[in-house]
């Protein structure tokens, strides 16, 4: 990758990063596993600090004194860090001092739009974390979990309730472990999706309710009891509110760890048709209807598909780049405030100084995707992409997604890559799942019966 200087690339190496991908990877010694939650984090992130202090040591749960009645209603969520004010603003004029903090992304947004669009930077907070049991399931994880390959599908054995591979040998594991970052079990949200038009216009794609349940992080269920119920990970049901030819509809998805054992499943309830049927092409670059075409699904969410059929994943290193961090800002404005005509409003995103694992994903020699390279940004943290870029087949940078992350106390730890901004640099902006202002946002609930993101519960929902 050109303009990237990896300062922490011997860590990477030391943690055992080797520049492949592929099931043939060493599994991690017992002596690499007991580094977790001593010099490395829970997760296998850094424990340290970097040199110069800019990135503070992690230090478990910070104790912020949240509302926690408040927020288990489902009230507006607080924002932690409201009253910081940015260290500095980085902007088009000023971004060679500051280029080898920035991805390439980053850099050509700051390039197209030169008088509007700045990055404030904030302190840095390092305040992931998850209950006990979730770091214990991770150390079991690390030595226990293997990568395993067929052909172009992938799967993952041995892991649950915790990051299948804290540390990483590759990035396929590297990927896996953002699908399954700690996010909480179960959590619901009033969401909209919009597409920006080059003329500055922002067309409503679609409004919903959601409801995210990650299978994977049932509590109490053992490894060999997820793999006899099939691998089933995460499930997602939306249900369309707005606007008025979409109210009614209806997808669900259910998502495995196994690709070798099981296929991802979606069917989508559709109003005129007043039927229920399979949803194959909710993948790859097929354009996303849900919001008006505006992005491909896998682009959603950080890119949800792991295996790689497509991509060849590798690790290029780790780098102290600035990300989108503690958006939680977001929560308290107005969807006017949010936007404004050519990109989003760069004063309501936070962005602060973080370690990041680089990921270069490749086209595979005889497979066709309209994206033929990406490039992730993935906190060591959290796991979540915090940015990713695309190229087109001729090589020029096309595509730049910025995800925002948000903390949320009561999960506890940072929920990342759930919202996003996509930038199709020589066109049309979209923004996937601003949480409007009427309702709840992002309400940790109990988890349901698997049985409530099934085909039949999907008709149940969708009949007018």
């Amino acid at each position: 990758m050109n303009n990237v200087s990896y300062k922490t690339l011997a860590i990477c190496m030391a943690l055992g990063a080797v520049f492949f991908s592929g099931a043939s990877a060493a599994a991690v010694t017992e002596a690499e596993a007991a580094k977790l939650g001593k010099e490395l984090t829970p997760f296998g992130a850094e424990r340290a600090g970097n040199k110069d202090g800019s990135i503070p040591e992690w230090k478990g749960c910070p104790n912020l004194k949240a509302p926690m009645d408040q927020l288990k209603a489902g009230d507006r969520r607080w924002d932690p860090y409201a009253d910081e004010k940015p260290l500095y603003t980085v902007t088009a004029a000023n971004m060679s001092q500051y280029a080898d903090k920035l991805s390439d992304g980053v850099r050509a947004l700051l390039q197209k739009y030169p008088n509007s669009m700045k990055l404030p930077v904030y302190a840095t907070h390092r305040n992931h974390c998850a209950p006990d049991w979730v770091y214990q399931a991770t150390a079991k994880n690390a030595v226990a979990a293997k990568l395993i390959t067929e052909g172009d599908n992938e799967g993952v054995t041995g892991a649950v309730n915790g990051v299948p591979f804290p540390i990483p040998k590759n990035g396929a594991e590297v990927r896996w472990n953002h699908i399954f970052s700690w996010r909480g079990p179960s959590y619901e949200t009033k969401l909209r999706l919009y597409s920006i038009t080059a003329s500055g216009d922002r067309v409503l794609g679609g409004q919903a309710l959601q409801y995210d349940q990650f299978e994977y992080y049932r509590k109490g269920i053992s490894a060999q009891e997820y793999a006899d119920k099939g691998y089933l990970a995460k499930l997602t049901l939306q249900s369309a509110e707005a606007p008025a030819f979409r109210a009614g509809e209806g997808v669900v998805v259910r998502d495995t760890t196994n690709y070798l054992k099981n296929d991802r499943q979606a069917w989508q309830y559709l109003v005129g048709q007043r039927r229920v049927r399979r949803a194959p092409n909710l993948g790859w670059d097929t354009p996303d209807f849900l919001n008006s075409g505006a992005n491909f699904f896998d682009e959603v969410f950080g890119s949800f598909l792991p295996y790689q059929e497509r991509h060849e994943f590798k690790i290029v290193g780790k780098k102290e780049i600035l990300i989108p961090y503690n958006n939680n800002k977001v929560f308290s404005l107005k969807e006017d405030e949010i936007f404004l005509k050519n990109h989003h409003n760069p004063d309501a995103i936070r962005w602060e100084l973080h370690r990041v694992w680089v990921v270069e994903a490749d086209l595979k020699p005889g497979k066709r995707h309209a994206v033929s390279k990406r490039m992730f940004y993935i906190d060591e943290d959290t796991w979540s992409t915090s940015l990713m870029d695309g190229w087109d087949p001729s090589g020029k940078l096309w595509r730049v997604s910025v995800f925002l992350s948000y903390y949320m106390a009561d999960m506890p730890g940072m929920m990342g890559s759930f919202t996003d901004f996509l930038y199709v640099l020589d066109g049309i902006w979209s923004s996937r799942h601003i949480l409007y202002e009427p309702g709840y946002q992002l309400k940790a609930v109990p988890m349901k019966p698997e049985s409530a993101f099934t085909p039949d519960a999907l008709t149940g929902r969708g009949i007018r």
